[in-house]
């Protein structure tokens, strides 16, 4: 009787160290926020105002705690530009790549601050030839990249947006080599209804 209670008790602890464990696991798991394509105006050279798509993701444990931090991590996107601008600016300019940095303002909602940038992702140099359709390019975090922590407000949730702005500092690559550098400021498009230009889901606060 003893032998079997002594077992119980050791099978109780195993099983309670295990549910612990995966309740660890679950609570610190990194839970990725994307937005969806977000449209800005962007000034190009010679042909001024043009749209450019943009998408951006990050990584954040799964909760925050209230009066806790939050530090986005793992900060990526993608910057798009339509079939005609690739076959206008690449195709028949001979431009065929891009390299350079982005900057990407964004805003918070029961958080502090309210705005701030993430400044220097890299958008490493990426050469292809020209293929009708849109171009993508990827940006992303690297150890060089400025990232704000954000406090978390009161329990509920935290919103983190795309701001209104974004920039890129970047170099056109042309087919003889050489390279031409242009800085896009871009404005979110105004559209009806506005564009929504959130990272999904929101971060729980506890």
């Amino acid at each position: 009787m003893g032998q079997q209670v002594r077992r119980a008790s050791t099978v109780s602890v195993i099983v309670f160290g295990v549910c612990c464990l995966l309740t660890t696991g679950q609570a610190s798991a990194a839970v990725s926020h994307e937005t969806g394509t977000v449209v800005y105006m962007c000034g190009f050279p010679m042909i001024g105002q043009q749209p450019l798509d943009i998408t951006a993701k990050f990584d954040s444990p799964g909760t925050a705690t209230a009066g806790g931090t939050i530090t986005p991590a793992a900060i990526s996107g993608t910057a798009t530009f339509n079939a005609i601008h690739n076959a206008t600016i690449f195709s028949a300019a001979n431009y065929d790549g891009l390299r350079g940095k982005v900057s990407a303002p964004v805003t918070a909602t029961n958080a502090t601050p309210a705005s701030a940038t993430v400044t220097g992702l890299d958008l490493p140099a990426q050469i292809t030839p020209y293929v009708p359709g849109p171009r993508t390019f990827v940006f992303t975090q690297t150890a060089a990249t400025a990232v704000p922590a954000f406090t978390a407000g009161a329990p509920g949730e935290t919103t983190v947006a795309l701001g209104t702005t974004f920039k890129l500092e970047v170099d056109f690559h042309k087919r003889d080599g050489t390279w031409t550098p242009w800085t896009l400021n871009c404005t979110v498009k105004i559209t009806n209804p506005a564009q929504n230009r959130a990272f999904a889901p929101a971060i729980p606060v506890v």
